[in-house]
């Protein structure tokens, strides 16, 4: 290696070629090119030459060589990171910790996870699925108050041998703060009610004030949710129907919400408020109206579209009895998301957990059961993995268990049991799962 090579470290040295001393290297007069970046590198400290006064630049040097007037360019406050890195090696064997350079390699973190699920249904809604999900996570340091996350997800169906699969970016959002308040702004996931109410990729902002008492409020478009079918009878405002086949796509174009969470000993108390504007629902309905004297007269068939908005309210408290037993109750009121069907309009979750798999902890397990009865008018896209066409509400229980079978190889089997409120179809669930996590 030519020792030419040290010259470009002369530009990142904060000092002028008027400050130098008198010429230090008798091999490098006055008029040579490299004479100033030679003679501001010797007076920084960072070359010292040959015991015989020469500079030696056609000579080749040793990487133990280099790594020397590398760790003395750094103690001088010089941008060398490229040549730390080439040279990490033997500044390490120098003793020298490359502070910049690690701070600088940490500022992006890469992690993920793979997740084999199967989930098996039956009675009135028999059928299964298995499927493959990746996920990579980036985490990016922004500066000292601000983050980045971004998640791209890749979900292969493991029903046929067509090889389905979809990618997608399905996370991408900035943390900080500005004052007060923690911000968050993006694409991000948001589970609202412990996620009874809603648990799905949300597109907006929300700001939290606040610790042991905090208000956390924000803004956004919900993503649009599987489309809902069922049928039930329905009265609209100048008809009533017999049997009408209904659709909902429980996706709206604007949320608000707010939630106030506090902590009195080993209590958590929290309190919600959720608006969804113009939730879509298509109606085909056999249609019956009113003669003028109150007798019902067959109208035939009728394509019905309307967008209601759903404004939902929870109120919520957990207890824990110690580290690992914890008892909590969520109770929900809304207003009737589909305004022209009589649905109720409240309902309520109960939760009992016991300890939990930690991917960090093998051997660690837990145990959760829920009850559930919800009318329709207090969900829109519900964290539940049990299947029930739950348009007009639902309600029954599930159970679950989770094991870390070793570090980072978590396993979890969930049993729901689950019927329509207005209806009579029912359905039993057996949800699983395998996450890998690096």
């Amino acid at each position: 290696m030519k020792k030419s090579l040290v010259l470009a470290m002369a530009m990142a040295l904060g000092v002028t070629a008027s400050a130098y001393a008198a010429n230090p290297f008798s091999d490098v007069p006055a008029g040579h090119w490299a004479y100033d970046s030679i003679n501001k590198l010797a007076a920084a400290g960072v070359i010292e030459g040959y015991g015989d006064s020469t500079f030696g630049g056609d000579k080749l040097m040793t990487r133990y060589e280099m790594a020397q007037i590398v760790a003395k360019a750094m103690a001088k406050g010089a941008n060398v990171d490229k040549l730390a890195a080439e040279f990490a090696d033997e500044l390490d064997n120098l003793g020298v910790r490359v502070a910049n350079l690690e701070k600088k390699a940490d500022n992006v973190k890469i992690t993920g996870e793979v997740r084999y699920h199967y989930t098996d249904t039956n009675d009135d809604f028999n059928g299964y699925k298995t499927a493959l999900r990746s996920r990579i996570w980036v985490n990016g340091q922004i500066n000292e108050d601000w983050t980045y996350t971004g998640m791209l997800e890749n979900s292969q169906d493991l029903k046929n041998n067509a090889g389905d699969e979809t990618t997608k970016f399905q996370r991408a959002y900035v943390n900080g703060r500005v004052g007060g308040l923690a911000v968050q702004a993006g694409r991000y996931n948001k589970a609202l009610a412990e996620g009874n109410v809603y648990d799905n990729r949300f597109d907006g902002i929300q700001a939290s004030y606040g610790s042991d008492v905090k208000l956390t409020a924000g803004y956004g478009k919900a993503t649009p949710s599987a489309v809902a079918t069922t049928t039930a009878n329905v009265r609209f405002d100048n008809f009533f129907s017999s049997n009408s086949s209904f659709t909902v796509k429980n996706d709206s174009n604007e949320v608000y919400y707010a939630e106030l969470t506090g902590k009195v000993g080993a209590l958590n108390l929290t309190a919600g408020y959720y608006e969804f504007k113009d939730i879509e629902a298509d109606a085909h309905a056999e249609a019956w109206g009113f003669d003028y004297m109150g007798r019902p007269v067959h109208l035939g068939d009728k394509d019905v579209h309307f967008a209601e908005d759903a404004t939902i309210w929870a109120l919520g408290a957990n207890y824990a009895f110690d580290k690992n037993f914890k008892l909590g109750a969520l109770y929900l009121k809304g207003e009737d998301k589909l305004a022209t069907a009589s649905v109720d309009d409240d309902g309520y979750v109960v939760t009992a957990s016991y300890k939990g798999a930690k991917a960090v902890e093998p051997g660690s397990w837990g145990l959760v059961a829920k009850y559930y009865d919800q009318g329709a008018t207090t969900y829109v896209h519900h964290t539940m993995n049990g299947v029930a066409n739950d348009i007009f509400g639902f309600k029954g229980y599930s159970v679950a268990a989770n094991y870390a079978f070793a570090k980072n190889i978590v396993g979890q089997v969930e049993y729901y049991d689950l019927e329509e409120k207005e209806g009579n179809r029912e359905a039993q669930t057996l949800w699983s799962q395998l996450v890998f996590t690096f």
